[in-house]
């Protein structure tokens, strides 16, 4: 799914974060435990390569466990930091501060550590900062780009947290990595179809959470394609139109709303298998592109 939302203040952003990162010693990147690999900012690895990192991965109270102990394992072995935090065990987030000091074993005990926490729009940066101080300091929200500019947070423990606005990227080159980020709700929805995303969603859902979908919609089975299967719950859940036909924008809403909130079950829609065979895929096609281009440049031009 091509995405078409980049507005104004996450490139004004992606410009602070320039200056200011020469003044940060290490960089605190949140990523969806839904979606660890598509809520990774490719902007954000170019901009902080030289800076210590740990990947928090949030909301993993809404993750599959088995695959998110498998993403970890995945950066661990590329020797990369991560914290598991989630909303129903706040002391998890607690453990944050002692990492950021692990990282830096050499700072001096009474220096103070400034630390740039960054992330896509709604992957949960500004709850884990709620948690951190234990009162509401910034705003959270259940839509993409709550916060707007960037601001330095006291942790009052020897830490200052620069926090700074979710940012996407202008061009998603992974299709799928796009239609996650709808799912997932990290895109504004005004930016894309429920209806499409609704049914990549189901697509994925048929093939590795069935049973969740039987649970959930109370279904003796589930049907083989997405139009099937969307008409099935929308029928048991009322989505319908005048003259009794399923209304596939209502259900689609429906099935979306039901995953972002927990209520299919903890689910994770990417495994690092998926990854390495779509980023294969995304590389052929990038070099079919440049093949296409220098073809079309070594054509003599008409007269």
């Amino acid at each position: 799914m091509a995405i078409q939302w980049y507005p104004g203040h996450m490139h004004k952003a992606q410009k602070q974060v320039k200056e200011v990162l020469p003044q940060v010693d290490l960089v605190i990147e949140v990523l969806d435990a839904r979606l660890p690999y598509s809520s990774l900012n490719p902007m954000i690895n170019d901009l902080s390569k030289t800076k210590p990192r740990i990947k928090v991965l949030s909301k993993t109270d809404l993750a599959d466990p088995e695959l998110t102990q498998q993403w970890q394992d995945y950066y661990t072995a590329q020797g990369i930091k991560t914290l598991l935090v989630s909303t129903t065990d706040p002391g998890r987030a607690k453990q944050l501060p002692d990492l950021c000091r692990k990282l830096l074993p050499d700072t001096n005990q009474y220096r103070t550590i400034n630390a740039m926490i960054m992330g896509i729009p709604n992957v949960g940066k500004s709850t884990l900062i709620n948690t951190l101080m234990g009162r509401a300091i910034t705003k959270v929200g259940n839509e993409p780009a709550v916060t707007k500019g960037q601001q330095k947070i006291n942790l009052r423990n020897g830490i200052i947290l620069w926090d700074t606005p979710g940012m996407l990227w202008p061009k998603v080159e992974n299709e799928h990595s796009g239609y996650r980020l709808g799912v997932s709700g990290a895109i504004k929805d005004t930016a894309m179809e429920y209806e499409d995303i609704a049914f990549y969603a189901i697509d994925y859902l048929i093939a590795a959470y069935p049973e969740a979908l039987k649970a959930r919609y109370e279904l003796e089975s589930v049907p083989a394609t997405a139009l099937e299967c969307l008409e099935m719950i929308g029928a048991k859940r009322g989505c319908k139109r005048a003259g009794g036909r399923v209304n596939l924008h209502k259900v689609s809403e429906l099935l979306i709303f039901e995953f972002r909130s927990g209520q299919l079950g903890p689910i994770t829609l990417e495994t690092p298998a998926m990854i390495a065979v779509e980023m294969a895929e995304v590389a052929l096609q990038a070099e079919k592109k440049a093949e296409n281009k220098y073809v079309r440049g070594k054509k003599p031009r008409r007269r």
